[in-house]
């Protein structure tokens, strides 16, 4: 039997979808309260009427409406980012830029959204972007009054004031084998603090000019990532690919002899660096090669136990390396140090090859008793399963 009561509230529903259409807010708004006095509202027609109090600007009548359809889609991407754009009416910033970051993060997980919601959604991001900018004013404003200059308090400060703004994340240690608790979460080191570094950057002339006749004949690189013979590869924009190479002087703990022999000068700077030595994994000593117009993409290392070391040899103009929220230029014969394990990314953009000294040490956080239990702990990682 048909219900005479559903089929009477679906026609006035199709005048209030028909009137919506129109722009006839008040039509609209009247079929739809009718629906909802009835006590047989969907959370579509809780939807609807919220559009229809919206166009009329009843801003209250359209939260509470709204409040219905989240109170049964917590998810419903309409729904979120509406009450954003009435909360940017009402001027809240804040309370406007969390319904929409909500709605976007809602979005992320639906395949294929409708147009209007898609234009509905990019205008959500642009006024975030907006309110991130009208914040970061205001606070630099609130500084000023108060007579701190951000500049002088640092760049530590400056990262913390952009990642409350919400113009940037917090990049955190993120290793993909192994992590070790309570280390500093710190991008960059500074050069200045390793006393064995101006030894290095001083016999940067030598190991550049070793550096050069490799790249001259390319004899004994090899692709940077290379996919493992034993296990499944993970995903990676350069897997195999010559255009990010590798020439090893020590690679899985043991010197690479044709290699070294090549470079006698790059052997005897590194002699006395405080890299691991671990029984199949270290030393890992090469020179890195990144073709003109080569991006590495954004990655983690496997381990937060080391620092990683470059040494720029051969770098052409627009060299770039992005560790957490710290982009540095690359400049020949300067060091960088950064923790790998914080995500990271690097650029060629000129049109000549770049080439690195790279090469790990010991985080200096680490006792020489978590060494050396380190390096025990590795080395039967290395051997289980090996027999």
């Amino acid at each position: 039997m048909t219900d005479p009561a559903k089929a009477q509230l679906e026609a006035i529903a199709h005048r209030g979808i028909d009137a919506l259409r129109r722009g006839d807010a008040a039509a609209a708004r009247s079929a739809f309260d009718a629906i909802a006095a009835s006590g047989r509202a969907t959370p579509q027609i809780w939807l609807f009427l919220a559009q229809s109090c919206d166009m009329q600007d009843d801003r209250t009548a359209a939260r509470a409406a709204l409040a219905q359809v989240l109170a049964a889609d917590p998810a419903n991407p309409y729904a979120l980012v509406m009450q954003g754009e009435i909360f940017t009416r009402d001027g809240d910033d804040r309370a406007a830029s969390a319904w929409y970051d909500r709605a976007l993060a809602a979005a992320a997980g639906i395949g294929q959204l409708p147009a209007d919601l898609v234009a509905r959604l990019q205008r959500a991001e642009a006024e975030r972007v907006a309110i991130a900018g009208r914040f970061t004013a205001a606070m630099h404003a609130a500084l000023a009054a108060a007579g701190v200059d951000g500049d002088a308090a640092g760049p530590r400060f400056a990262e913390s004031l952009a990642i409350v703004a919400g113009a940037t994340r917090p990049y955190l240690q993120e290793p993909t084998s192994f992590y070790f608790p309570g280390l500093p979460q710190q991008a960059f080191y500074d050069p200045a603090d390793f006393a064995w570094v101006a030894a290095l950057e001083a016999a940067f002339p030598a190991i550049r000019t070793e550096a050069e006749a490799v790249l001259a004949d390319r004899a004994g690189t090899a692709p940077y990532v290379e996919a493992p013979r034993d296990r499944p590869a993970k995903a990676h924009s350069l897997l195999d690919d010559p255009r990010w190479s590798a020439f090893h002087l020590i690679q899985h703990g043991l010197p690479v002899a044709a290699n070294a022999a090549r470079c006698p000068a790059t052997m005897a700077a590194i002699a006395d660096l405080p890299i691991p030595v671990i029984a199949g994994r270290s030393p890992m000593v090469l020179f890195s090669l990144l073709a003109p117009g080569t991006h590495i993409a954004p990655h983690t290392g496997m381990l937060n136990t080391r620092l990683i070391c470059h040494l720029p040899l051969i770098v052409p103009p627009d060299c770039r390396l992005r560790v957490g929220n710290t982009t540095r230029n690359v400049e020949a014969g300067k060091m960088l140090i950064f923790d790998d394990s914080i995500e990271h990314e690097a650029w060629n953009d000129s049109d000549a090859m770049r080439v690195i000294l790279l090469f790990e040490i010991w985080r200096p956080e680490l006792t020489l008793a978590e060494r050396a239990g380190l390096t025990a702990l590795f080395e039967s990682i290395s051997v289980y399963g090996a027999e």
